[in-house]
């Protein structure tokens, strides 16, 4: 499941270059951001749900409870940093659809 982390980090690591080449700076900065809001706290599900696993107390309800957390954890992440730092809404929700995307490309990376 890390591997998935890791493909969604290269892959806001594209749309922020992306987001410099067609905006500049402000931008590439927006797109990092909101892919990040999602990024940290599914990295952060990845790895306490691998840790629930290998002791042996992962159920469906852990499952729900984490992901819960994880999308009430990105909405108040991308709320927080708009709030914050004032930066582009487009470029913002570009690295974070960009992220939310690498997903369908995690087939890919089957060991």
């Amino acid at each position: 499941m890390l591997k998935v982390v890791f493909l969604q980090f290269a892959v806001l690591l594209l749309a922020a270059l992306i987001a410099a080449v067609l905006g500049g700076g402000h931008e590439a900065i927006s797109a990092i951001l909101g892919g990040a809001s999602y990024l940290f706290p599914n990295l952060f599900f990845v790895l306490s749900l691998g840790y629930v696993s290998k002791h042996g107390r992962a159920n469906a309800a852990t499952f729900f409870a984490g992901e819960l957390l994880k999308v009430m954890a990105t909405v108040l992440m991308l709320v927080v940093v708009q709030r914050m730092m004032g930066l582009s809404w487009l470029a913002m929700l570009g690295g974070l659809f960009a992220v939310l995307q690498a997903n369908f490309f995690a087939f890919l990376l089957k060991s």
